[in-house]
């Protein structure tokens, strides 16, 4: 699996040079790599060759990609590849990795997703992160596509695609919207004037 962000002729680029070493057989593609790792690191150096060669002046070309999968019986992984060709992979502190518009969606990633997750989870908190980016990015919608991976099966089986018409998207975000609402409903009200008047007594203060 391979996901891209970022200027698209370079993002149409890099898969397109993917595309054209596997037809041709070439001695590196991803269909040769040893593992994951060095998948992030075939796209990193394709990222970097298609910036090169499309950069003018001071016009941004960058493109970043997520790669994941697994590889015969080896751990499976997932790498995040920068524009400058070097990748972060997921650990105990960094349990999700995302590309794009992410400063919207990544609340309620930050506070759900958690190492031993169930997927099922993680894919509904994907979809409601991607709901929170589309309510406040309107450059950002449908269609949505969700693809889940069972370790060891070796066998993509759980695809979806959402178009703008997707009932269930829009029962998700009617949904999502009415339980924040009810949530901030329930929240403390400010008492500043009893927070304040406590503070005075406390330091003395008349």
């Amino acid at each position: 699996m391979v996901l891209s962000s970022g200027n698209l002729a370079t993002s149409q680029g890099v898969i397109a040079q993917i595309k054209k070493d596997i037809k041709k057989g070439a001695t590196e593609n991803l269909l040769t790599v040893g593992s994951l790792e060095e998948a992030a690191d075939y796209i990193g150096e394709i990222n970097i060759m298609q910036q090169e060669k499309h950069t003018r002046g001071e016009i941004n070309y960058e493109a970043s990609f997520i790669v994941g999968g697994q590889i015969g019986r080896q751990k499976h992984e997932a790498y995040l590849v920068y524009p400058q060709g070097n990748h972060i992979t997921t650990s105990k502190d960094t349990p999700f990795l995302q590309i794009g518009e992410s400063k919207y969606g990544k609340p309620i990633l930050d506070r759900i997703i958690s190492p031993g997750i169930p997927m099922e989870t993680a894919a509904l908190c994907a979809l409601v992160s991607m709901d929170s980016t589309m309510r406040s990015n309107l450059t950002v919608g449908p269609p949505i596509e969700v693809l889940l991976y069972d370790k060891d099966s070796l066998n993509v089986s759980k695809r979806y695609r959402f178009e703008e018409d997707s009932e269930y998207l829009r029962q998700l975000h009617s949904s999502w919207d009415d339980r924040l609402k009810e949530a901030f409903g329930n929240i403390p009200p400010i008492a500043w004037s009893k927070v304040w008047d406590q503070a005075k007594e406390k330091n003395g203060i008349r």
